[in-house]
């Protein structure tokens, strides 16, 4: 609609002249009907008789405008957080899940955003959420809880290829939460603390196979020095005793009850 390049036509110009005739005759009370003031985060789309006066929107500052025959829409260009209602969606793995977002746009041609769609406002949220159950009906329930920057950078190539000829430049889509039923989060957690209990008895083992091995390497070193073994003895009762016990248990080789057991047998 922008790019039509065709002419008012004779009455229109005939229009247009009895419209500026009048600006003359009553000037200078006119001046202020003529007069429109834009402002900088603004632009004026204005329309003579019902078309596009120019392919680029007047402003900011003052703009003049005939009575009768022009009319103006101002259009804001400033960035527009706008956010999307929770939307139900089924993930790829048959799970469902609410998730809500929140879009940031701006309008950067105020000539396509008035004359190529009715409401810009309200097609980007519409179309926002459509992208967004349709990204998201396409990944995981793993995938969504972890790729949230990927999954809304892919929403927002969507929405920009798409929003680019009503004149809107999409600058930031974002995820903010999701919910996922009651009974998927015990599941969650189930299967999470059953990966932990796994990581933590894999580490155990480890544990005892290192301190085994450890323990065979202290006995045959024992082993090859007599005075090895009362040595460590010593330090453990030195570190009994610095607990402040008062029983020490002292033990015995068994052979020395055994050599008992036949002494008393044979008396």
């Amino acid at each position: 609609i922008a790019d039509r390049q065709e002419g008012i036509g004779v009455c229109g110009w005939i229009l247009v002249s009895l419209s500026f005739l009048l600006v003359l005759i009553t000037f200078p009370i006119s001046i202020w009907a003529c007069i429109k003031v834009v402002r900088e985060y603004e632009r004026a789309v204005v329309f003579r008789l019902g078309r596009i006066l120019s392919k680029k929107a007047k402003g900011p500052g003052v703009i003049l405008v005939l009575p009768c025959t022009d009319t103006f829409i101002k259009v804001d260009l400033r960035t527009v957080t706008c956010k999307i209602p929770p939307q139900e969606i089924l993930t790829r793995d048959a799970v469902t899940a609410q998730v809500d977002g929140v879009v940031h746009y701006r309008i950067h041609s105020a000539v396509s955003a008035v004359a190529n769609v009715t409401d810009v406002h309200s097609a980007t949220l519409l179309l926002a959420q459509t992208a967004l159950r349709n990204v998201l009906g396409t990944q995981s329930l793993a995938q969504l809880l972890a790729g949230h920057e990927e999954i809304a950078h892919s929403i927002q190539v969507t929405l920009d290829s798409a929003t680019e000829q009503w004149g809107v430049k999409v600058a930031r889509v974002e995820i903010k939460d999701i919910w996922i039923p009651m009974a998927m989060k015990r599941a969650m957690a189930a299967e999470a603390e059953a990966a932990q209990e796994k990581k933590a008895k894999v580490v155990a083992a480890e544990g005892e196979m290192n301190a085994s091995k450890a323990l065979q390497k202290a006995s045959v070193v024992l082993a090859e020095s007599p005075a090895g073994l009362p040595l460590r003895y010593l330090q453990t009762l030195t570190a009994v005793a610095a607990q402040n016990n008062s029983t020490i248990v002292f033990p015995l080789p068994m052979n020395m009850f055994g050599s008992l057991g036949q002494k008393r047998t044979g008396g």
